[in-house]
C-alpha cells in the first residue's frame, strides 16, 4: 500500500511539475496580456494544484497536509480574483483582446454595421 502512495504522490508531482513549465513557457510564448494570464491560470490550478496534491500524499495525515490544504484553497480562491482584477484593469486601459472573431453581438446585429437588417 505504501508503494502505491509513493507512486501516487511522485506521480502527481511530476504532473505538476509538467504543467507549471508549461505555464511558464506560456508566460513567456504567449503574444498578449490576456492569453498570457489565461496560461497563468492553468500555472495556478492544474500545477500548483498537482504540487501540492503530491505533497499532502508524501505527508500522510498530519498538521503538514492540513496546512497545505489550507495554502491550496488560499491559490484557488485568490488566483481568479487577481486574474479577473488584473483582466479588468487591462480593458480599462484600453488594452484589447486580439480575437479571431468578436463574439459578444452575436444575439443582434451591431450598431456599426451598415446593414443591420432595419428600414430607413
Amino acid at each position: 500500500m505504501r508503494l502505491a502512495v509513493e507512486l501516487a504522490s511522485w506521480g502527481f508531482i511530476l504532473l505538476g511539475s509538467f504543467f507549471t513549465l508549461v505555464g511558464a513557457f506560456g508566460l513567456v510564448r504567449m503574444p498578449e496580456v490576456f492569453a498570457r494570464m489565461h496560461s497563468a491560470s492553468v500555472l495556478d490550478t492544474l500545477g500548483v494544484g498537482l504540487l501540492i496534491a503530491g505533497m499532502c500524499l508524501q505527508a500522510g495525515f498530519s498538521l503538514v497536509t492540513l496546512k497545505l490544504l489550507f495554502l491550496l484553497a488560499l491559490f484557488f480562491f485568490t488566483a481568479p480574483v487577481v486574474t479577473h482584477a488584473l483582466a479588468q484593469a487591462c480593458l480599462h486601459e484600453g488594452i484589447k483582446p486580439r480575437l479571431v472573431e468578436d463574439r459578444r453581438g452575436t444575439a443582434g446585429p451591431r450598431p456599426s454595421d451598415p446593414d443591420d437588417g432595419r428600414q430607413p
